[in-house]
């Protein structure tokens, strides 16, 4: 009977990580199914949100480095983002080590929620930042508020993670940054810094479930590389759609069942 649980469970997981993998390579939002999966298979939710977070890293590496010719911006911002990017990571983590699973486990919905709404309306608010740039596209933005917007995001990614790379193409398009492969260029590189430098606190306290970790990194993998291309030829408003029933759904249920 437990071994029929465990197997369960793994295919769960990988299913899940698999699904989660194609997402992320075309629309995003793959951690509305990972992280409610770690849930569901019995696993407390900061052990949980540290597991996803460490395997969605995993599994983005690749895309990192398929990158690396598009991150086309000045030396000088490239390292104060990745900068503020690394500390906000580390606050970000060490902050949900210090929530107490009590705590936590109540913010889920809400965290649920928010990440629900920054998907849904990640078009119009990219076509707002869009439209502040084209008012004064001569001007840069003031410095305080490029760190402190960067800053704010890598906590909250650094935190729990859904809706971050979203919230990242906002602030590389009020940068100025108008090439699309730039942009994802430096959302991934700079999720990979937030994420990566995130999992050091919770490798020190014990927290990541190292078998699911890799058992997931190996799914969203696979995900990533065989459903991008198949994916690609769907309709993206599909696949958006399907994405934002899924967020809703999960929402909703954590909202119900705690």
């Amino acid at each position: 009977m437990l071994q029929n649980l465990i197997t369960v469970n793994s295919l769960l997981l990988f299913g899940a990580a698999f699904i989660a993998g194609g997402l992320n390579a075309v629309a995003g939002g793959g951690s509305f199914i990972t992280f409610p999966a770690l849930i569901f298979t019995g696993m407390q939710p900061i052990a949980a949100n540290a597991t996803n977070n460490t395997a969605i890293w995993v599994a983005a590496l690749a895309s990192a480095g398929a990158y690396r010719s598009d991150l086309k911006i000045q030396r000088r911002e490239l390292l104060l983002l990745c900068g503020i990017s690394v500390v906000g990571g580390i606050i970000g983590s060490i902050a949900l080590l210090y929530t107490s699973p009590d705590v936590f486990k109540k913010l889920i919905p809400y965290l649920l929620l928010l990440a629900t709404l920054i998907f849904t309306f990640s078009e119009p608010l990219k076509n707002w930042f869009q439209l502040q740039k084209q008012k004064s596209p001569s001007k840069s933005p003031p410095i305080f508020r490029l760190v402190l917007a960067q800053l704010t995001i890598s906590i909250y990614g650094g935190f729990f993670g859904a809706g971050l790379g979203i919230l990242m193409l906002a602030t590389l398009t009020f940068i100025g940054i108008k090439s699309i492969h730039t942009m994802n260029a430096f959302k991934t590189f700079l999720g990979s810094c937030i994420n990566g430098v995130a999992i050091i606190p919770f490798v020190i306290a014990g927290v990541i479930a190292w078998p699911q970790t890799i058992l997931m990194a190996v799914g969203g993998s696979l995900g990533g590389f065989l459903c991008a291309n198949y994916a690609r030829r769907l309709d993206p408003l599909l696949i958006r759609r399907f994405v934002i029933f899924v967020a809703v759904s999960m929402t909703l249920y954590f909202f119900i069942h705690g």
